[in-house]
């Protein structure tokens, strides 16, 4: 079964486009479109997206964006239990923006996590590139637990992602993964502007309740 999604599907620019590469980042984008609609179904897609891409990586001896999918397996697993959870209690998956405490966590945890995982793949040689792969690596774990709550900011760090996993993708022959890479930026764009928006009207819809509470005691 591996051999055979390893085959090349096409090719593109001379370079093979196997098909594990070609399945595992459609069901990528289409994740990425259901987030941006905050649609249970990205979770599950993702997961298989993920396990495609497994075969993708180890393939051409990525082996930090080979851990990074199992690590997404799992994440996406905690990812659709919280959003399952939300819609069970309020009827919809709220978003917000990040306290100014979580916004520093997400950076220092992307930091020293690319610091130490870089060292471990550099230490067992498993990966060519271990500071880009760490990084990308780490972000995407990072940016899915701030997904799975919610969390405008998530789509800032998809970003970030993209414009290492283009360059780290193209380079190591996946020419497919680094087109798609390219989409999911723009894509990352939209879904920061509509949950931009969003937020907003969630943090207004809040406020404007708080408001409401504080008058009601007061005339209490």
């Amino acid at each position: 079964m591996t051999g055979w999604l390893n085959d090349a599907a096409f090719t593109v620019a001379s370079k093979p486009v196997p098909w594990s590469d070609l399945l595992g980042q459609i069901a990528s984008l289409a994740t990425v479109w259901l987030a941006l609609r905050r649609n249970l179904w990205a979770w599950p897609v993702q997961i298989v997206g993920a396990a495609l891409l497994i075969a993708a990586n180890t393939s051409v001896h990525l082996g930090g964006s080979a851990m990074r999918n199992v690590v997404i397996i799992v994440a996406a697993a905690y990812g659709w239990w919280r959003w399952a959870r939300g819609r069970r209690d309020t009827g919809e998956v709220e978003i917000r923006f990040g306290t100014a405490h979580e916004r520093i966590a997400l950076v220092a945890l992307m930091a020293a996590g690319t610091v130490g995982f870089a060292q471990l793949l550099e230490h067992t040689g498993i990966s060519w590139a271990p500071w880009p792969d760490a990084y990308i690596f780490v972000g995407s774990v990072v940016a899915m637990l701030a997904q799975a709550r919610g969390l405008f900011e998530f789509w800032l760090v998809w970003i970030a992602v993209d414009l290492v996993g283009v360059p780290l993708a193209w380079q190591h022959g996946l020419v497919f993964s680094g087109l798609v890479y390219g989409v999911f930026l723009v894509m990352c764009v939209a879904g920061l502007v509509d949950w931009w928006n969003r937020s907003r009207r969630y943090r207004d819809k809040g406020a404007a309740r708080g408001a409401e509470r504080h008058l009601e005691g007061a005339t209490a």
